[in-house]
């Protein structure tokens, strides 16, 4: 567009006519896909906020590009006859009107060139804003998984765990086996101190280290522990099956 060159009249309409079609394209080309773009799972990845509102600029870019170039057509003289009994337009008249307006069909080709830069600009940040977000969300999505779903649960721990998770006690007995520290489930299941202290170990559990053991601190499943519970299930081990010896082969040994 830059390098455009022109008569006013016919042939500048030649030449500018493509032009704009070209950025109606462009126009209609970026709407789509913004529209696209906000209606996928990308709006959910950190930054994709930017990108949105710079897409848009795009479509508007395009679009005042369009404006320009309409006014560019607006803008050229164009030779068609007078209305009956008005003297013709004499050659002078023409050159004048030529004159006056190429300065503002140049001006007008300025703006459209410097916001179609603005949509390459545009673009250009675009492409690679999206690719790096997609790129970090990707790098980063193990990390939140293994942050959400905490350590794999074996099924005493899992037991534990959802035992617990109607509320326990931890206290100390002083009168049996040296005052040894014991978990206590408020629905009447059985959970040992090592499987708790498994639990407390990561953070799945915590208990309230202001009262007396004696007492009995009571026991609350964190929501790290509440989200283990929620997304792993127990691993139970598959069952070995006892196969039965043939008929024959029985009958065979007990003759023997």
């Amino acid at each position: 567009m830059r390098d455009i060159s022109y008569t006013p009249g016919t042939d500048a309409l030649r030449h500018i006519s493509p032009l704009l079609l070209q950025a109606q394209d462009l126009t209609a080309t970026a709407l789509v896909r913004l529209k696209a773009l906000d209606n996928s799972t990308y709006t959910s990845v950190p930054g994709s906020q930017a990108s949105l509102n710079l897409l848009a600029s795009v479509v508007s870019s395009s679009s005042l590009a369009g404006t320009d170039l309409a006014h560019v057509v607006l803008a050229n003289p164009y030779e068609g006859a007078e209305f009956a009994g008005y003297p013709a337009t004499s050659e002078a008249i023409r050159t004048a009107r030529h004159a006056e307006a190429i300065p503002k069909m140049n001006g007008h080709l300025d703006d459209a060139v410097h916001q179609l830069d603005l949509c390459a600009i545009g673009c250009h940040y675009l492409a690679h804003g999206i690719t790096e977000d997609l790129t970090t969300a990707q790098e980063l999505k193990p990390a939140v998984v293994q942050q959400t779903a905490g350590p794999a649960l074996t099924p005493a721990q899992h037991g534990a765990l959802a035992a617990l998770h109607n509320g326990g006690h931890l206290y100390r007995n002083p009168n049996r086996r040296k005052g040894e520290t014991r978990v206590a489930a408020n629905n009447g299941a059985r959970v040992s101190i090592a499987t708790y202290r498994v639990l407390a170990k990561h953070e799945l559990v915590t208990n309230d280290t202001r009262t007396p053991l004696v007492v009995g601190q009571t026991i609350t499943v964190t929501e790290q522990g509440q989200q283990a519970l929620a997304q792993q299930r127990p691993h139970i081990a598959p069952t070995t099956t006892v196969v039965a010896a043939p008929k024959a082969v029985i009958a065979q040994g007990a003759r023997r």
